[in-house]
């Protein structure tokens, strides 16, 4: 693009909206224009300090302002889509936080659109441009362990979600264990060929009346034969345990958790450190930061998105064979995506 800068509208202003417009405040030649949220009542304070311009309830009035070059897609699930898809219709460039959608025919659907209209498509996968997290995708990239036999991933957050959250939230799979599926995609370089799930409600006992768990472990099979396991938890009352291993034959790369200090502090009494860094707010800021300068990178320099499509739609395939393998038991294939047809 010939002009310097770089006109935003921001689509949710919840809490990943939040911390995206106040990132996006300190960046150079980046303008927030248009912040739209159908709950604006209560956002009269923050917009004061937010660095946007306007704030609307009505999210058509950044897709049809011919000055906004992007949107940031923060909003509600269910609403991906569409708004994926008049985007594209509108020219706009866009960046959706995950998952794409609930359904894999809406999700190609909004692929079709955005690969007809030519415009730049990133999925929000933040965890990939985690410092700790690139640094093993190198090591492994590179043969520095050999090749990779076993990838273990933990994620726990510290307090589990209110039961109205989880009620739309699509399950626990799709909802937050779809990060450490494109996380096991991204660590590995390989596809995630089969999944099989246990799990249950053991944090709060009513998230099985909803129909989904909080605690779980997947199993994973991958196209270049390495083996892999995620355990998730919604309640870790320690914090946010975010922990990685990749395992190879040359050795092991490990990620341990970030805590507020590196100290340990040795006593009579025992041995003591911080504890992790209380969620994905404080835990992954930075990675937030380096996704959308990527994005904005990609726009600039025309150049492809680091986190494509392909990678929204493969990680939302595994979540869905995850949910039905813990529905039946039973180990479920991935269905793999048409490299020829999908760019």
């Amino acid at each position: 693009m010939s002009k310097n800068e770089i006109i935003i509208g921001v689509i949710g202003a919840g809490r990943i909206g939040k911390l995206h417009v106040n990132n996006l405040k300190n960046l150079q030649n980046v303008r927030v224009k248009t912040v739209s949220d159908v709950f604006i009542d209560h956002l009269g304070e923050w917009f004061e300090t937010s660095g946007a311009e306007h704030l609307t309830k009505n999210y058509q009035d950044i897709i049809s302002d011919p000055e906004i070059d992007a949107i940031l897609i923060c909003s509600p699930t269910n609403t991906h889509t569409t708004i994926i898809k008049e985007a594209a219709a509108a020219g706009k460039h866009i960046f959706c936080e995950k998952p794409i959608s609930f359904s894999d025919e809406e999700t190609l659907e909004a692929f079709e659109a955005v690969k007809k209209s030519g415009v730049k498509f990133q999925i929000g996968f933040n965890r990939r441009y985690d410092h700790n997290f690139s640094k093993v995708k190198s090591l492994v990239e590179e043969k520095e362990i050999g090749d990779l036999h076993i990838l273990k991933i933990t994620s726990r957050d510290p307090a589990p979600p209110t039961l109205d959250y989880v009620s739309t939230s699509g399950g626990l799979f799709m909802d937050m264990t779809i990060h450490d599926f494109d996380m096991a995609r991204f660590i590995s370089g390989s596809e995630v060929v089969e999944v099989f799930a246990q799990g249950a409600a053991l944090v709060n006992p009513k998230v099985s009346e909803l129909g989904d768990i909080d605690t779980a472990i997947i199993s994973l099979k991958f196209a270049n034969g390495a083996v892999g396991v995620i355990d998730n938890s919604r309640q870790a009352v320690y914090g946010y345990d975010q922990r990685l291993e990749a395992f190879g034959t040359k050795g092991s790369a490990n990620v341990k958790n970030e805590t507020e200090s590196k100290v340990e502090f040795l006593s009579e009494a025992g041995v003591k450190e911080d504890k992790p860094l209380h969620f994905f707010l404080e835990r992954y800021n930075d990675a937030y930061i380096k996704e959308v300068k990527e994005f904005f990178k990609a726009i600039k320099n025309d150049e492809a998105v680091s986190c494509t499509f392909k990678d929204g739609i493969m990680a939302q395939r595994i979540a869905m064979a995850a949910k039905e393998s813990f529905d039946t038991g039973k180990p479920v294939q991935v269905e793999l995506l048409d490299y020829v047809s999908i760019k």
